[in-house]
Parts: C-alpha cells; structure tokens; sequence
C-alpha cells in the first residue's frame, strides 16, 4: 500500500501489500529489519521510484508478466532496458519540479478524537514530512471552531466532521464556501453510550423524554442517532431532547446528569466506559457498516493557490490511513496519538477502540475488527446520503441537486488517481448502495428514498 514499492522486486506486485516506507513486504518485515519509517531515501531517490513504478506499470499491468520479465533480465538489466526507451532522469526531473510544494510549512486543526487518526499520527509517525511538509497539527476546542478557523485561513486544512464540507459549501450555518473532501479519515468509528443508571433501559421505544448529545448538528453522529430514534418510533425533534455538546465535554456532561447519553466519537464512548460513567448500548457500525465518519478538508482556494501542496497532503493522508487499516499497526498508533497534545487519553482506551477488544461497561469483554477502520475513498454516494438526511430533517430548504453537490465536493476523481499512483487499489466507480438498519439506499434515487420516511421534520 506504499507509494515507494520497488517496481524492480521480482517478489513484490504493485498492489495493496507493503509497509509504509516500501522497502518490505510487510509492515512485521519492516519492523523485523529494524528500520524506521522516517529513514526514506531522498525526494530525487523517491520522485525517482515513483516515475519508474508508473513506467512499469504501463509496460507490465500484470504483475506475472513483470516478474517473469524481472527474474530473466534482472532489476539492473531491466532498468537499463528501460532507460534507453524512456528517458527516465528527464522525466524524474520534471516530475520533481512540478511536485514541488508552494508552501511547505502547513497547519491542519484536528478535534482530539479517534476518528481524527490518520491526520494525527501522520505527523509523529512522519507522513507529512516523508512529503516535504512541515504541518502543525492544532488541537482544537470544537467543530465550529475548526470551521471558522479554516474559513479564515489560520489552518490551511482541517480535520471536519464528513457532512460539514458540504453544509460549507452550501452556505448552511454559515456563508457559501466551496469546499472539499480529497479523503474520508475513518470509516465506522461511533456509538451510543447510555449513562449506567439506564442499563436496564435498551428498548429505544423507552426513551422518549430523554436528553442526548451529538457532537454537532451537521454530523454523521446526528444524522445517524435521528435515523435510529426514528426508525424505532421516536420523533428526535419532539419526543427527545437533542444538544450539541463538544467531544471532550460529553463524558463530565454524562456524569453530571445533565444527559442521558450520546452518539459519539469511539474514543469518547470508550473513556465513558473507563470512567465508570456509562455503556456501550451500539456501536454505530450495527446501524451502518461502513458509513463514514470524519473527513479531511480544504477550501477549492487553496487547492487552486498551492496545488502541489495540497497533493502532497493529500498523499500523507492516504498513506496514512493505508497504514492505519492494517491491523498490526493498531498499537503502535494508539501510543503515537495518546500524548496531551493528541488525544490527550489513556493509551488502553485507544487501544480497545482501535484494536476492538473493548470492554463494555456492562462486566463484558467484546471484539469486534471493524469497530473503527480506515478508508481514504470519498464515496459520492455517502455525499448523497448525508444530502438526503439534511433534507429530511430540515436544514436544507427546498430543491437539491444531489449528484452536483455530492461530485463539487467529494473529490473521487482526484483521490482515485492519488491512490493509484500510490500503488492502491481505488474502486472503479464513484456511486454505490448501502444499506442503514436494512434498509436500502440507492444513490441514483434520492428522493424516493427521503419520501420513503414517515418521521421526519415538517416541509
């Protein structure tokens, strides 16, 4: 999953395996040899790698073929061979200027949470500066914050929840600002923690009057919690009581009676359970596997002012989140991202989240693989949903154009090309179904599937 896979190895294919600094196999391999992942070769040795695996890749798009064609001339013949079709060093060179970063010294604000992990652990674990960027990663109060914060330009890039690019975009809680999505940061990743006092109180058809906090109103946390209420009965806008309480508040918010749960970030749900203060009732993934959580995002201006910038970013980032999904790096991770300025949590209650041995808050143990993982891909159909939901519940008022939006800024083109010349495998289409709580969303057919809903928010 490396953007330096030596496309010289007989022994190694062009696809998703390797470790992050591309040397190895695997990531045990890469720690077996005892090599750090920030002692990559030079950027002429990598934009070097880079051109040639394209070059290979052109020639040999079967990886037998390549590797019969290795192992009967060699890596040095080959190269040789290749070198007097294409002029390799002319194309390294211009590949190198044109891939230079107009600005390398970067600030991207991030909220302390478990879904924030590729854009986190990218700077400890060296991502960005594999890269040539010096990014300072800003922990930041809240998501308003983050938002007007990037708005004004004191980050260059941010870490948003995965709807608020669109909302931005469509002026919903603030002006019209065309922005981004080049990568999704995790991909399941919530759950609904009860306070323990309601143990005996899972049937969600109970819990009308009850007071619940989401982490913002143009959320995936939001969106999900009114779908679950609504789907068992429960009118999320007059049957219980929604309040937008930041990630870091919601535990002592918990504790301190003033709710009675919430639908939040792994992380914050986990520390609940650590604390003695609640338990899991669900984890998100049993009510969408797969949807997606956070996001990486920047405004189309500064895509347009340092585009050479923002594809360096973007290349970190998706680097970081392959490594991320590997399961063997989970630990690993969970200690880069711990520290007081990170997450600022214990390393076991990142663990459990992302390892998924979790306790939960009820005397048992559980494991779940899934519970949180990472995928880059932007899916446009998620952009639809999320459109659908905002509709659904009123904050966006009148006509959409779902397909526009979702392409405007969920960029699938742009990241299915970063991916692949990264040596990832990038689904070939942009749209796909999924099914929430069995039912079945077909993205070419959003408003049948938004008047499909007897609860929802009166036009």
């Amino acid at each position: 999953m490396s953007t330096f896979d030596d496309p010289f190895d007989a022994d190694r294919g062009l696809s998703r395996s390797g470790c992050v600094c591309g040397r190895h196999g695997s990531a045990a391999e890469h720690e077996r040899a005892a090599l750090c992942c920030e002692a990559v070769e030079s950027e002429t040795k990598r934009y070097e790698g880079v051109v040639a695996s394209a070059v290979m890749r052109a020639m040999f798009p079967k990886d037998a073929a390549r590797r019969a064609f290795l192992k009967s001339v060699g890596a040095s013949t080959a190269l040789a061979a290749l070198s007097q079709f294409f002029p390799l060093q002319t194309a390294t060179e211009a590949f190198a200027e044109a891939g230079t970063p107009e600005k390398k010294d970067l600030k991207i604000g991030f909220i302390p949470i478990t879904c924030a992990t590729p854009i986190i652990m990218a700077a400890p674990l060296g991502f960005y500066a594999r890269q040539g960027l010096n990014v300072e990663v800003v922990k930041t109060a809240g998501w308003a914050v983050v938002r007007d914060k990037t708005i004004n330009k004191e980050y260059d890039a941010a870490h948003m929840l995965a709807p608020m690019p669109l909302a931005i975009s469509l002026g919903l809680g603030s002006n019209p600002i065309a922005f981004t999505v080049p990568a999704i940061e995790n991909i399941n990743g919530q759950g609904i923690t009860l306070a323990i006092k309601h143990k005996d109180r899972r049937d969600p058809r109970d819990w009308k009057g009850m007071k619940f906090a989401i982490p913002f109103d143009y959320s995936m946390h939001n969106y999900l919690l009114r779908y679950y209420l609504a789907e068992h009965g429960v009118d999320p806008d007059t049957d219980v009581q929604l309040r937008s309480v930041p990630p870091p508040e919601m535990v002592a918010n918990l504790r301190a009676d003033n709710i009675d749960g919430f639908l939040a970030p792994d992380n914050i749900c986990q520390r609940a359970i650590y604390d003695g203060a609640g338990f899991m009732h669900i984890l998100s993934k049993e009510i969408w596997d797969g949807h997606p959580c956070c996001s990486f995002a920047a405004s189309r201006e500064f895509i347009t002012a340092s585009p050479n910038s923002f594809a360096a970013l973007t290349r970190a980032i998706v680097d970081a989140t392959a490594y991320a999904s590997k399961a063997e790096n989970r630990k690993e991770i969970a200690e880069a991202i711990a520290p007081a300025n990170y997450i600022n949590a214990p390393v076991t209650v990142l663990e459990q989240v992302l390892t998924g041995t979790y306790a939960d808050g009820l005397g048992g143990v559980k494991t779940d693989p899934k519970r949180v993982d990472f995928d880059p891909f932007p899916w446009q159909s998620f952009a639809v949903w999320m459109l659908t939901q905002m509709k659904r519940w009123g904050q966006i008022k009148g006509d959409v154009d779902y397909k526009q939006v979702a392409e405007q800024v969920y960029l699938a083109t742009d990241t299915r090309k970063v991916m692949a010349e990264m040596g990832l495998a990038p689904p070939a289409v942009s749209y796909k179904s999924f099914s929430v709580m069995g039912k079945t969303f077909d993205p070419a057919s959003p408003e049948d599937y938004l008047n499909s809903f007897k609860i929802r928010k009166a036009s």
